[in-house]
């Protein structure tokens, strides 16, 4: 049994900040907050550092030369050791657009990884961005296999990934992508519309049948125009989902992460889209099958189009903080708590409360990360 106490000089919790307490850890749970720590039992004492509930990055396809689509259970393994430096406890292994026989090795390689045991962030499920994509706004994905949804295909894949993929990406105007997001979202998968050209109406059809999540908001969609609100409108003006969004600077102007912000609250959910460039030097890198151009932290296809980010997480917390002027309890919930909340995962994970998992970063004012716990376990140390 483990049972120690963390004491922090400021801890950030759903609601607010408390300072200068002893935060209980008992095996791989939170407990309560004491004044002093019980006598006897350990204490990691970190008064002149932040803790937070550890982050939570639901849209990763790779990083430091590593992506989902190399197909090997070695890539996960060093995916999931490199993002416990950056403050991620918990990931979404990511694949592209590919070919089938490229999906199918890159579901049995994370099932794989999984199965023997990660070292590191733990992953929550699989993500399949793609292939149901429409072309006119397909980024860096590979409009060669983009298809319409099929649910024999899906759930050859499902069985096949151990019933892992928790998350699944489509263009809602393909040929028969209503009734595929009834049959997928009954049985628990988030359903999210992404490289979409798809009209308003369309887009709150596919959410009348189940859809909850908008991928890259204002990437790889229709825009929004006041006489047509499309994939953007029907995003910020329907509650009832989440909007991912990517706070590098790049993909989204500040101010209009900060418009996002205000009007999706705490559906709006921190991302990266991050690829094997990250954490690697300025160059030329591959994205599944394509070519891509590093520059100055951006990421380009050879047409010019951004593909995937260079993004840390803790960045993007740090910049939307910033950007908006909010709390950084509030801001840091957005890259923890909601992705939790999107999978239905927020009873156990995504912020600092009694019974929740203990997944916790300590850093400094400066967002650098000093030490990150995964489930009670101290795993990294700066």
């Amino acid at each position: 049994m483990s049972h120690y106490f963390v004491k922090a000089k400021t801890f950030l919790l759903e609601d607010g900040e408390i300072s200068n307490q002893y935060l209980e850890v008992i095996d791989d749970l939170f407990g309560d907050f004491y004044e002093r720590p019980v006598e006897g039992l350990p204490v990691y004492d970190w008064s002149d550092f932040y803790v937070g509930p550890g982050l939570f990055d639901t849209h990763i396809h790779g990083i430091k030369g590593y992506e989902v689509m190399d197909g090997t259970p070695e890539a996960i393994y060093e995916i999931s050791k490199v993002l416990l430096r950056l403050g991620v406890t918990r990931f979404l292994p990511t694949t592209l657009t590919s070919s089938k026989q490229d999906l199918v090795k890159a579901i049995k390689a994370v099932r794989e990884a999984v199965e023997n045991g990660l070292p590191g962030a733990q992953s929550e499920g699989i993500f399949l961005e793609g292939p149901y994509f429409t072309e006119k706004h397909k980024g860096a994905q590979n409009p060669s296999y983009f298809c319409d949804p099929c649910l024999e295909e899906f759930d050859e894949w499902q069985e096949l990934s151990g019933h892992s993929i928790v998350k699944i990406a489509l263009a809602p105007e393909r040929v028969g992508a209503m009734d595929f997001i009834r049959k997928v979202s009954a049985d628990g998968v988030l359903v999210s519309i992404a490289h979409t050209d798809a009209d308003y109406d369309t887009c709150i059809n596919a959410v009348d049948a189940g859809a909850r999540n908008y991928v890259h908001l204002f990437n790889g969609m229709s825009g929004l125009h006041h006489r047509k609100p499309g994939v953007v409108g029907a995003a910020l003006t329907d509650s009832r989902t989440y909007a991912e969004l990517i706070c590098d600077g790049f993909h989204v102007h500040p101010a209009v992460a900060t418009l996002a912000s205000q009007v999706k609250g705490e559906k709006l959910m921190l991302i990266t889209d991050c690829t094997n460039a990250c954490l690697m030097p300025d160059g030329e890198y591959r994205l599944g099958e394509f070519p891509v151009f590093v520059k100055d932290g951006m990421v380009k296809t050879e047409s010019g189009s951004l593909a995937g980010s260079t993004l840390k997480l803790i960045n993007g917390v740090k910049n939307l903080h910033q950007w908006t002027e909010k709390p950084l309890y509030e801001i840091w919930h957005r890259g923890s708590l909601t992705p939790a909340m999107s999978l239905g995962k927020d009873d156990k994970l995504g912020s600092i409360s009694k019974g929740k998992v203990a997944d916790f970063v300590v850093m400094n004012q400066d967002f650098d990360i000093i030490a990150t716990a995964v489930n009670g376990e101290l795993k990294y140390q700066k």
